[in-house]
Formats: C-alpha cells, structure tokens, sequence
C-alpha cells in the first residue's frame, strides 16, 4: 500500500488506494422473464383480482384460495409489480405466507425483493429484517435459485426495483441486506456481504454513513483486516468518511502491524479537516505499544493532549501494558500516578496488567504490594488477579503460597481457568504435591472439567509411586461416574502402580471392571499383570492371564515372555522356564538382552555356571547390545563363587566396550574381595568409583564393613562407618546387622547392644539375623540368661524363632564349662 501517491483535498471524496484490486462482481443482468403473456383479457382480470386482494387492509384467505391455482410465479411476479405502491404491505406480507403454507407457491426473488421494499417503505423493519433473513437461509420457497449466488440476485433485484420505490428505500434495503449478511450470517466471513456491496457501489449506491461503519467495524472485529481496508476505499468514493470511518481503518492498520500506514492516515485525516478522537489516538498508540515503540507512543500521547483530546482509562492503560511488557516498571508506577492525579481511577484490569508483568519477570513480592494497593483501593481482586498469582508462585516454586492461592480460588467460587489449571496441575504434580494436584483434579471434575489424558496419567503415576493407591482408584472410579473414563494409557499407570504395591485385587478389579464395559485394554495391561502377579509367585495366574489375553486376540510378546520366564524362574521352576522359552522362540518372537538376563539370573542361582556362560557368549555371538544388567548378573556369580579374578577381567571387558560399571557392579567386586579376605584391594576399588563419578552407596560400604569385621578389624570398620556416614549415606538394616555380629565375634556384647539401641532408636527393626548375631554373641559368652531374654525380645517383636536360633542355644546351654588356672 503507497499511501503518497494519492492526494486527498477537502472538496472531493476520500479515495484510499491499497495495492490489491477489488474483487469483480458477479453477474448484474436485469430480471428476465420466462414466461408467455395472458390473454390481455385474463391478464386485467387477474390484475384486479391481485391488486383488491393485496390492497385490502386485511387478507380474504377465500378469495386466495380462489385466485392462486390460477396463477404462475411468473404471473404474479408481474401483477405485483404492477400493483406496487397501492399494495398493503401487511397484507401482502400475510398473502406470501399464506400462499408459501397453504399451496407451497414459490415466488421469484424479485417478488421477495419486492416485498421487503414495500416492508421498508412503510417503515415495517422487522418484519422486513424477519423475511430477509428466512430467504437467505432457505426457510422460504424460491423458484430458480442458486444458493451460491442467491446474495447477488436479492442484490440485482432490489437494485432493479428503485424505480418503484424510489433511491432513499433502496438504500435503506441495501443498508438492511449489509446488516443481515455482517451479523446472522457473519459465518461466511463476511465474504456475501462485501460481494453486496461492491455491486451496489458499482452502480453508484452506497450504504448509510452508519452502516458504512458498522460494516468496517465487524471487519475489523472479526480480524478481517485486508478487506476492511479495501472495503474503505470503495467506500470513499461515494461516502465522505467521518472520524469513526477513518478510526475503524487506523485501527485495522494498527492490527495488522502497518504503523507506518496508519500514522499517514491519521496526518490525512487531518488534513481533511477532521479532528481524531480519543478512540484514534487510543487504537495508533495501542499499535504502537504492541510493536515495542514507547516513545512514539508517548509523543502521541502528548499530541493529542495539546490538540485538546484528553487521554482516558484506556490510554493510560494501554501505556502501562506496554511498559510492563518491556519491564519498564518505575515508568509504568509514574503513569499509573499521572493517571490517578488525572481524576481516574484504576481498574482491576489496570493492577491485573502490573501484576501480570511483575510475576513474569518473577518478582512476586512487587506483585503482591500492587495486589495490597488494590485492595486498599476497595477494589476487589478478580478471578484474574488470583491465577496470575497463582502462575506467578509457581514460577518462584514458593510451593506453600501456591497452595494457599489455590484454596482462595476454589473456596471463593471464581470460574474454573482450564489452561491455568492445568498447567498448575501439572507443577503441583512435578513438586510431587499429589495431595493438591488430586484436589484441584476432583474441584474441575465437579465442574464439569476433564484434564487431558495425559495430565491425568501423570496424576496417576504420581499418586501410586506416593503410596496414594485409594486415591488413584477413587479418581479412576470418579472419571468412570462422569462418563469420561480413563484412557487405557492412565488405566495401565493405575493397574502398574497396584501391581507393584503388591494390590493385586485392586488390579484385578480394575481390569474386570474394564472387560465388562468393554473398554480397550492393550498389551501393556496384560503384561503390567502378569508382571504383578509374577512378583508376588502366582505363577498360575501368570499363565491364566496370558490364555485370556490370546483370546481377546493379543498376541504376547517378549516381554510377556520374560515376566513368565521372570516368575517361573522366582518359582525355582528353572526346567519350566527353559521348556517355555524354547516354546517362544519356536514361536518366531526374538529374545532380547533382558530375556537372556532372566535366564542367566536363574542359571547363576542354580549354580550352572557353564549355562551361564553359554548364555553370555551366544548374546555375544549374535552380537546383541549388551548392557550393564547382563554382565552384573555374570560378576556376580563369579564373585559368589570366589572367582574375583573372572569377575575383574569382565568389568574391563564392559569398560572397553563403552558400557560403564555401576555400583551393584562394583558392590559385587568388593562383597567378592572382602570374601576371600582382600578388604584392601577392596577398598581401593571405592576410591576408584569415586574417580570415576560414581558415588559409593549404602551396599558397597556394607559390603567392605563387613569383610573388616570378618578379619576382626572393627576400629577400621568403625572408620568406614562414619565415613559413610559423613556422606549422608544412612546405614541400613544390613549394615547394622554387620557390625553388631562383628562386635558379638569378638565377645564385644555392649557395643554390639549399644548399636542395637542406636538401630532401634533409627526406626530400623531388627529382624532374625539380628537376633542371631546378638543371642550367639551370649551364648560364646556363656551368658545364657541374655541370651535367653534376646530370644523373649524377638517373640516380642513378632519375630519366630528359626531353626538357626535353636541351634545356637543347644550349643551353648550344652558347652562345656572352662575354668581358669593359674
């Protein structure tokens, strides 16, 4: 658009060129007739007939009854052209739905057209505005129309009748047709009511002044920027626009991003003699601001103050939103006080816009000062301003406040913001506060609010792995009672969760509750329980699932081959698992790393280490992606076996093929050295974890401890312990069980009682390893009373006595007694 090559001068209309033409109307031919005339004689008989009938001041239904199967659309086209003006138009308007209920009488276009003119005329506009609308939507019985041209054709027609009812009618037509186009039926985006009036201006008839700007109003409203712009400059041919027409043009500038556009039209605007408006100076400094250029809208704003126009609540606002947007705060305090010293007071969407901007740039104690002088200004904070604060503590993970806005939102009522809702869902559920994400869940649920599959299958998982399993089921039920129910992704979550709790009923029932309503279950479902019920040793439930999965036509596939493999292996059914393996590969499924995994797990239970090497060789052979699992599993049968050397050659081996050791593969090392007594080399393979970025945990240091206390160096693993402990690596059961048997060994029986108290008093229960230790401890000492009471100790605790514990209080009740001599 080159707005300087077009010069506009006060005496003559407005013309504003843009680049692009405009569009050709369609077809204007005059109205064709297709008919024969009547005899001249029926024809005046027929005219007198239609014109006492439509002249009346009320309709005689018989003597319609009489006239119309004698007459043609065509006919009485004709005929009520004829009667024109001398029609009445309330009767005319009974006598067409008359006519269109009683004998289905379809008329022409024309006589419709005719029809609402006479409607306006009298000045009837609704029910003209009424019958209008009905024939453009079809309601109405046409002869001959072309639904996709139907616009044109009222267009041409009511064009065609001004010499019946005169221009100034004609206009007032043309104005309702624009209005019913840009409003009932705007879903045409707009397209029928521009094509309408680019064919009336072609024949020199423009709308009103105030329909010209209701027309480029609802253009711009409805973001039709291009045409709202094309349409004025039709328009200033045969319109002098006024400030609101050049106001709605600047403003379709300013949207589109054409600043440069509409500061020239704003300079030829006054050029012409006519003075903005408040709204013009708003719309350009409002393009201004969204386009970063403050100080021209500042400088704007200074303008129009000197021309006269006073800024309003809107100017100021527009300029604080600006600011903000920029982080430009201490400006935007200095016009929100030029603005109260202004006489205005500021609204909510004023300290929302502050709010807003001082929370994204997370300065959220700057928010809530503003929220503070809000309230102190008796204005109430809005649905608005809670959500903003809300986003606003999440983006500073000030988790407590976030909670307590959350609470405010919902015991106040305010509208549900789904977006925002969310999203803060979804944060509450990443700082694992379940609790408040399930609560703000079950709040929107309420109101009729569904979160996406997704968010409710991090929900889920969220509420499982934080030991809430009732609650995730209560929320699987509730989506169930709303007629949403869970996907079968959120589904699988929940059922994983309960199977991994070892809540297998709860999973059950999930799963038939899914079957009898026929919901989609997936492979993952089936597996997720067979896995389940694999870790619990129902082996035969295992298989029983896997029989309904084929039956529901899903395939098993390798990994519903390793959970079986997995819990026929746990079983100590290793013949089982072998036979069923070989049934799966005969099948076609290939086996993956994890299948030889399981496998060589149970071989290395089994003690079959040359199976466990064949294993390890043919994932070799058929050059399978190893992994840290596999060669774990293998050091650590070695280490049982007292083969560290094995064990080491197979850590470089995973080394020098990029497969880094992890602590269990360390923590069987150093359990593998401290067993054959090389506590030291032991150690060293700590220090070498730490070298390489791995930090030793709770097994590795229980592991060394205890090689110290089977070689009787408890000072040394008194310095391992607390090493481990200034690490903030807490021991475990395991661990204080070590040292207590090391200190029992030695007949050290206080500090091993001591640790025992510091155990209990740790919130870890002894169990009968413990007991164990402690009552051999008395018993090599020959105190059997104590030992005795550990054993009352252990009843106590709910703990049996096992086969272990006998024995040791045999032997020691049957010792011999030995003297001391001199």
């Amino acid at each position: 658009m080159h707005l300087t090559r077009f010069k506009i001068n006060k005496t003559l209309p407005v013309v504003f060129p843009f680049s692009r033409q405009v569009a050709c109307v369609l077809s204007t031919e005059p109205h064709k007739e297709h008919h024969q005339d009547p005899p001249w004689q029926l024809q005046d008989q027929l005219l007198y007939s239609v014109s006492s009938i439509l002249s009346n001041s009320s309709l005689d239904s018989s003597k319609c009854r009489a006239l119309l199967p004698h007459l043609s659309p065509f006919q009485f086209d004709q005929l009520f052209f004829s009667v024109g003006l001398k029609a009445n138009p309330k009767t005319c308007l009974n006598f067409f739905y008359f006519a269109s209920d009683s004998f289905k009488f379809r008329f022409t276009i024309r006589s419709y057209c005719l029809l609402i003119l006479l409607l306006v005329h009298s000045k009837f506009l609704p029910p003209a505005r009424l019958l209008l609308i009905r024939l453009i939507d079809g309601k109405l019985p046409v002869l001959n129309s072309d639904s996709n041209k139907l616009h044109i054709e009222i267009a041409n027609e009511l064009f065609g009748l001004t010499s019946v009812v005169g221009r100034f009618e004609c206009t007032h037509a043309f104005d309702l047709l624009i209005h019913v186009y840009s409003t009932q039926f705007r879903n045409l985006c707009f397209s029928y009511a521009v094509d309408v009036f680019y064919l009336f201006a072609r024949k020199g008839i423009f709308p009103s002044l105030k329909t010209c700007n209701f027309l480029l109003s609802s253009l711009v409203k409805a973001n039709e920027l291009e045409k709202c712009c094309e349409v004025f400059e039709v328009m200033s041919q045969g319109v002098r626009p006024d400030v609101f027409l050049f106001t709605n043009v600047i403003n379709a500038l300013c949207k589109g991003g054409k600043m440069e556009n509409a500061m020239e039209l704003l300079m030829n605007m006054e050029k012409l003699g006519i003075s903005p408006n408040v709204v013009t100076y708003n719309s350009v400094i409002h393009g201004l601001c969204q386009n970063g250029r403050l100080g021209d809208a500042f400088e704007l704003k200074e303008k129009m103050t000197i021309e006269g126009v006073k800024p309003s609540l809107i100017t100021y606002s527009v300029l604080i939103n600006g600011l903000t947007k920029l982080e430009k705060f201490d400006k935007a305090n200095d016009v929100l006080n030029e603005m109260v010293d202004a006489g205005f007071v500021p609204n909510a969407v004023v300290y929302n816009t502050l709010i807003d901007g001082y929370c994204k740039m997370g300065k959220i104690n700057e928010a809530l000062k503003i929220r503070d002088v809000m309230v102190s200004k008796n204005i109430t904070p809005t649905s608005v301003t809670f959500y903003t604060l809300l986003q606003g503590f999440c983006k500073s993970n000030q988790i407590e406040q976030a909670q307590n806005t959350l609470e405010e939102i919902l015991s106040q009522g305010f509208p549900i913001n789904p977006v925002t809702c969310y999203s803060v869902i979804h944060w509450l559920c990443t700082k694992f506060r379940f609790h408040y994400a399930l609560r703000f869940t079950t709040v929107m649920l309420l109101k009729n609010f569904r979160p996406s599959d997704q968010l409710l299958t991090i929900l889920v998982c969220g509420l499982c792995k934080d030991g809430k399993h009732l609650e995730a089921t209560e929320l699987w039920f509730r989506l169930l009672e709303k007629g949403s129910p869970a996907s079968t992704a959120t589904s699988n979550a929940l059922i994983h969760g309960l199977c991994g709790a070892g809540k297998m009923a709860e999973a059950v029932r999930i799963l038939k509750e899914m079957l009898e309503r026929g919901f989609s279950l997936d492979r993952i479902t089936y597996n997720t329980l067979i896995l389940g019920c694999c870790k619990e040793g129902k082996v035969e439930e295992c298989f029983r699932l896997k029989e309904e999965m084929t039956n529901q036509g899903i395939q098993p596939d390798i990994y519903t081959c390793n959970f079986l493999l997995y819990g026929l292996c746990n079983a100590g059914k290793l013949d089982d698992a072998i036979k069923l393996w070989d049934e799966f590969k005969a099948s076609g499924l290939i086996s993956n790393v994890h299948t030889y995994g399981v496998m060589m797990d149970a071989y290395c239970k089994a003690n079959r280490m040359e199976d466990v090497e064949k294993l390890f060789n043919e994932l070799v052979t058929k050059k399978m992606e190893l992994n840290s699992i596999v060669y774990n599993i293998f050091i650590r049968a070695h280490c049982r076996n007292g083969n560290v050397a094995a064990a080491l050659q197979l850590r470089d081996d995973m080394k020098s093929k990029g497969i880094f050791p992890t602590c269990a593969t360390y923590s069987s090392l150093i359990h593998g050295m401290c067993n054959i007594g090389r506590v030291e080399d032991a150690k060293h393979l700590i220090d070498e974890m730490r070298e390489e970025g791995l930090l030793p945990n709770v097994v590795c240091y229980t592991a060394l401890i205890g090689g110290y206390c089977k070689l009787g160096q408890m000072d040394i693993a008194e310095a391992t312990w607390l090493e481990m402990t200034s690490l903030n690596i807490s021991p475990n059961k395991i661990t204080y069980t070590v040292m207590i048997d090391g200190y029992c060994k030695l007949g050290n029986m206080e500090e091993a009682n001591n640790l025992l108290s510091k155990m209990k008093e740790s919130g870890i229960v002894p169990d009968v390893v413990t007991y164990n230790a402690l009552t051999n401890g008395f018993c090599k000492g020959k105190d059997m009373d104590k030992a005795f009471k550990t054993c009352d100790e252990m009843a106590t605790g709910g703990l049996s006595l096992d086969e272990i514990t006998y024995t040791t209080l045999v032997h020691g009740w049957n010792q011999p007694t030995i003297t001391s001599q001199d």
